[in-house]
């Protein structure tokens, strides 16, 4: 509620959101050149994680899952193609009312990409020759 209350602002859950991103993700790191298009890349694939794990938890098959949604969502041109955790036989999370806050979704993307960053760092401290 106190994210509701903050920004009332919602997305589709189900992953949905997850997979809209990295297929956007994916597109713009076409139009880049060498490291950050390799680094888009990897965000793209670790947005997807998320509903993968998510269809994995719901006893459905997760590479099976994620394949089907990003492919529905591309063909039909709808973000709101989710894991149909529920098996009530549609992936539309607009239909089946599975909402999140955009502020709690953003603040997962941001901790997330922070917690990347400290790792990055930790490895740039700490040179590989130290440890052999």
């Amino acid at each position: 509620m106190r994210n509701l209350v903050r920004d009332n602002r919602v997305v589709y859950g189900g992953g949905a959101a997850e997979v809209s991103c990295s297929l956007a993700v994916n597109e713009a790191a076409k139009k880049k050149v060498g490291v950050d298009q390799y680094a888009m890349q990897s965000f793209a694939d670790a947005l997807e994680t998320i509903p993968m794990a998510l269809a994995e938890n719901s006893g459905l098959s997760g590479i099976e899952s994620l394949a089907a949604i990003k492919t529905r969502q591309i063909t039909e041109k709808n973000p709101y193609l989710g894991v149909d955790c529920k098996q009530k036989g549609t992936n539309d999370m607009k239909t089946q009312k599975v909402l999140e806050t955009l502020h709690g979704k953003k603040q997962q993307f941001l901790l997330a990409t922070q917690v990347v960053k400290m790792i990055l760092k930790i490895d740039d401290v700490i040179s590989p020759n130290e440890y052999q």
